[in-house]
């Protein structure tokens, strides 16, 4: 990902301006209008979509003025003891986590799930910065949502980090709060396995597939990223969207 942003928001080097740039024109191709926000969000909160979600925060979330990244999880997941034992060590050994948690008047309840007098939830750590599925590595602190109507309604963007076994079942419930959209979403699919089907005929679906046939009353552009961690983001989704934008054009 382009650049890195300091504690205080800064961005190393001369990278800040090539990165605003890029959100710029990606911004331009969907068009968003000056005060309107990019809203991007990631659907499901394993350690693909977490971490996809945690760089986009890191590389464009100090743009707060231009676009919002939030990601979704289902909520109600509790972290067990011996997990919050084991985050709590975590912690404690990364003086980095440590010193941003007392910053944000958060550690305390670290402190009470270690010695059992509070239950920790996946949701309210993610907004710390851990994922439940990785919790030795430390993330960058994400704007959370539960409510899945909420997080998709309006986004411009919805990357979807749940697993294919799941995938079809989230994004028939998203399809229901688009009906009556006017403005077309990009979806980039993180999924990477494949669902097997026996009517009509045997078949293989992909995610994408699951998402293009769950989304078939919108003219939503559909993308599969398979190495998305180390693809740049922004230029990916405006490559796409001028491919789809031109393609009469190109082929004509």
């Amino acid at each position: 990902m382009v650049g890195s942003v300091h504690v205080n928001g800064s961005v190393h080097g001369g990278n800040g301006t090539a990165t605003e740039e890029r959100l710029d024109e990606l911004r331009r191709l969907l068009g968003k209008s000056e005060g309107d926000l990019l809203k991007i969000v990631s659907v499901g909160a394993g350690a693909w979509g977490s971490v996809f979600a945690a760089l986009l925060q890191d590389a464009y979330g100090h743009f707060r003025d231009k676009v919002q990244i939030r990601i979704w999880r289902r909520p109600g997941r509790t972290v067990d003891r011996s997990t919050a034992e084991h985050l709590f060590e975590v912690i404690n050994s990364r003086e980095d986590v440590l010193r941003r948690l007392i910053r944000r008047c958060a550690y305390l309840k670290y402190v009470e799930a270690r010695l059992g007098d509070r239950t920790l939830y996946a949701d309210e750590i993610l907004k710390d910065g851990f994922c439940l599925n990785m919790i030795e590595t430390p993330l960058c602190p994400l704007k959370v949502v539960t409510n899945l109507q909420e997080a998709v309604w309006d986004a411009d963007i919805v990357v979807n980090g749940v697993p294919s076994t799941e995938t079809r079942e989230v994004f028939d419930e998203i399809s229901e709060y688009w009906k009556e959209r006017i403005s077309v979403p990009v979806i980039i699919s993180l999924a990477k396995g494949i669902e097997a089907s026996l009517d009509p005929i045997p078949r293989i679906i992909t995610p994408t597939q699951m998402i293009s046939s769950a989304s078939k009353n919108l003219s939503c552009l559909c993308l599969r990223i398979l190495n998305s961690i180390t693809t740049s983001f922004l230029e990916e989704a405006e490559w796409y969207w001028l491919q789809e934008k031109y393609y009469d054009s190109w082929h004509a």
